[in-house]
């Protein structure tokens, strides 16, 4: 036994603290507050930076998988037809829910085979357990030729505990995506060593800034720790904010996913 100082973290089920939840832009004002917001959380940045490059051209029929508050629908061109589609218990294990959005149970995507142009998957292949059926799905949905884009994080926090599975590398999201089905599998990082140092700091300031609660002692104490520490955090963000315009490397936030259904039978699965 480690003693006092050490926690059993297999009982956790709830996280010391969590950031606001993405929003739904609903006018010019949100949209300046979600801008702000991705300037400072840099995983949501580096996220956005990616796909405003790579969704601009998108066409056809997109199919936005945990799509939580659908923060990247807008980055689509507004003759794409969406749909949305998460678990049914994202609105209680998760905080989000949209009125356009299909909530379903199991394993099975309420989506018919070979139906949709593009599979959508932001930040949401960590929270799933049995993630080798969920590529396969992605895979079954898609058209021939057909195209899956999706974030996984690397450098990020455990967070909506308990529902944060695993942390994924290149060389793994290659094996898995080919096992499933998938070809011309490409995987960028999103940042490099000093994206990530300067976010680890921004980490350690904001729920300073952010407590939980203020309305006793130690949450006004920790605000006041924070607007001393408030100039390195701003100096962080502007630091991390212009390393993302360099390569990424090793150490990284996380990663973008690119990859393709066959337009004919594809290659052999890997096997494990």
């Amino acid at each position: 036994m480690l003693g006092k100082r050490q926690h059993n973290l297999t009982q956790r089920h709830e996280e010391s603290w969590r950031p606001p939840l993405l929003a739904v832009h609903t006018g010019w004002g949100s949209s300046c507050r979600a801008a702000l917001r991705r300037y400072f959380d840099l995983q949501a940045g580096s996220i956005w930076n990616d796909l405003i490059v790579i969704l601009v051209e998108t066409q056809g029929r997109v199919l936005d998988v945990g799509c939580g508050a659908q923060p990247y629908r807008r980055l689509l061109p507004p003759d794409v037809e969406y749909q949305g589609i998460d678990v049914a218990m994202g609105p209680t294990e998760f905080g989000y829910q949209s009125p356009d959005t299909v909530y379903y149970s199991g394993s099975t995507w309420p989506v018919a085979d070979r139906s949709v142009d593009l599979v959508l998957c932001t930040e949401t292949l960590e929270h799933v357990f049995d993630y080798e059926r969920f590529l396969c799905e992605a895979c079954r949905c898609l058209h021939p030729g057909g195209r899956l884009v999706a974030t996984v994080p690397f450098a990020a926090r455990w967070h909506f505990v308990p529902n944060d599975f695993w942390r994924f590398t290149p060389s793994c999201l290659q094996r898995l995506l080919q096992a499933a089905g998938f070809e011309e599998v490409t995987v960028y990082a999103r940042g490099n060593a000093v994206t990530v140092a300067c976010y680890k700091v921004m980490a350690l300031i904001i729920p300073l800034l952010m407590p939980h609660t203020c309305s006793n002692w130690r949450g006004l104490g920790r605000r006041v720790l924070g607007l001393f520490a408030a100039p390195a955090l701003i100096l962080c963000a502007v630091l991390g904010n212009l390393s993302l315009h360099s390569a990424g490397g090793d150490d990284c936030l996380g990663y973008t996913i690119l990859a393709r259904r066959p337009s004919t039978a594809g290659p052999s699965r890997v096997r494990f």
